[in-house]
């Protein structure tokens, strides 16, 4: 019998809740093809109720394609690819910002699976929003000026390095995954692999300029854009409970993690999936 997963819409553009499936167990080939589409339909997955140790996620995430290791992010014991996003009064979170993962490597994540691990009583949602529909939205005119331009995506505009001066060590780490990740270009426009469909692709946390136009033109385009992708209409949020998973395609959506929680804690166990070179 072919186990039929409850895939309930929670927007026309964005999101969807996915129940009777249970995580921490090897998803058999029907469960992960009827996953795999509903990923590429509503971009960003929720379940409730999913208690995944690291191991269990690593392997979850090993499903979809291999995995990136952080260069700067603390990791979980045992398994190096799964970041542990530890916020509070003294490491306050960076990720309260609009923002693609990892955008600042040629082959950007394909996506990525986020489980809360201790939350706040309240607050600490986290908002998604939609590439594709950002892009659908605009006008023909608009999308003949941005169809073939390039922007540089940049580690160092969320990863700056007075940010990594608490030891020496850390400095080092931080010096290391700058050398190692020059600021690169990706196309304005990405069209996904699977999909067909095209989506922006910029963002506010990693891409710093449009090239081929002046500094003028790019700030005046860049600006409108980042203003453009965080319409209300094209985005879902997430209210967290403990043990809660997310599975996002982060090729056509960027996130926002509100900090509006300290001096309370949040711990989330993210695991992030390699993917492919933009076109």
């Amino acid at each position: 019998m072919k186990e039929r997963l409850t895939i309930t819409a929670l927007g026309p553009h964005i999101g969807a809740q996915i129940s009777n499936l249970d995580l921490s167990r090897p998803l058999s080939d029907a469960q992960f093809e009827q996953l795999y589409h509903a990923l590429i339909r509503h971009q960003v997955l929720f379940f409730r109720d999913q208690p995944l140790t690291p191991v269990q996620q690593r392997a979850l995430a090993g499903r979809f394609g291999d995995l990136h290791i952080h260069p700067v992010y603390p990791h979980a014991e045992g398994a190096e690819e799964i970041i542990v996003l530890d916020t509070h009064d003294d490491n306050p979170p960076d990720n309260d910002n609009w923002h693609t993962d990892v955008t600042f490597i040629d082959t950007p994540p394909a996506g990525a699976i986020l489980a809360a691990k201790l939350l706040p009583e309240s607050g600490g949602d986290t908002l998604w929003t939609s590439g594709i529909a950002a892009w659908d939205a605009l006008s023909q005119p608009f999308k003949q000026l941005l169809s073939g331009l390039q922007a540089e995506h940049d580690f160092t505009k969320s990863f700056p390095e007075y940010k990594y001066r608490g030891s020496e060590e850390e400095h080092q780490r931080w010096k290391q995954a700058v050398e190692k990740h020059p600021p690169l270009l990706h196309p304005v426009i990405r069209t996904h692999p699977v999909s067909g469909k095209q989506a922006l692709f910029i963002n506010e946390g990693f891409t710093t300029r449009i090239v081929g136009i002046s500094q003028k033109e790019s700030d005046a385009l860049l600006n409108f854009l980042f203003a453009h992708i965080t319409k209300p209409e094209f985005q879902v949020r997430w209210r967290w409970q403990e043990n809660d998973v997310a599975i996002w395609d982060n090729r056509v959506t960027q996130h926002y993690a509100t900090a509006d929680y300290l001096p309370a804690r949040r711990i989330m166990h993210r695991a992030t999936i390699l993917g492919d070179k933009p076109f």
